[in-house]
């Protein structure tokens, strides 16, 4: 059975970090993209970050560069997102995401929770 488990979300004051980890199984995990995404209530589920399979190439979204790593350790089965100066508005619910090769399966996390407050 596939499964991607997200774990690492908390509350945090702004300015503070948060490292999520995502944990996969039941496919093959190298050789998949893996993504994060967030949500925040009352607005679309968007792209934050992306690796690539050997994890050399990453993509993110514009408001998280220099702030936000995305990295992976395939003999581990983890996807990583390092959140670093954390604001109010980074409060959402992370998605973790794999995405096979010519999209033959994609498989999603059920998010964990990242709320950033004073």
């Amino acid at each position: 059975q596939v499964q991607l488990v997200e774990s690492g979300g908390g509350l945090v004051q702004p300015g503070g970090s948060l490292r999520l980890s995502c944990v996969g199984s039941g496919f093959s995990f190298s050789s998949a993209i893996m993504r994060w995404y967030r949500q925040i209530p009352g607005k679309e589920r968007e792209l934050v970050a992306s690796v690539s399979t050997p994890g050399a190439s990453t993509n993110y979204v514009d408001y998280v560069k220099g702030r936000f790593t995305i990295s992976r350790d395939n003999a581990k089965n983890t996807v990583y997102l390092q959140m670093n100066s954390l604001k109010p508005e980074d409060t959402a619910v992370y998605y973790c995401n794999a995405v096979g090769w010519r999209y033959a399966y994609e498989y999603w996390g059920q998010g964990t929770q990242v709320t950033v407050s004073s």
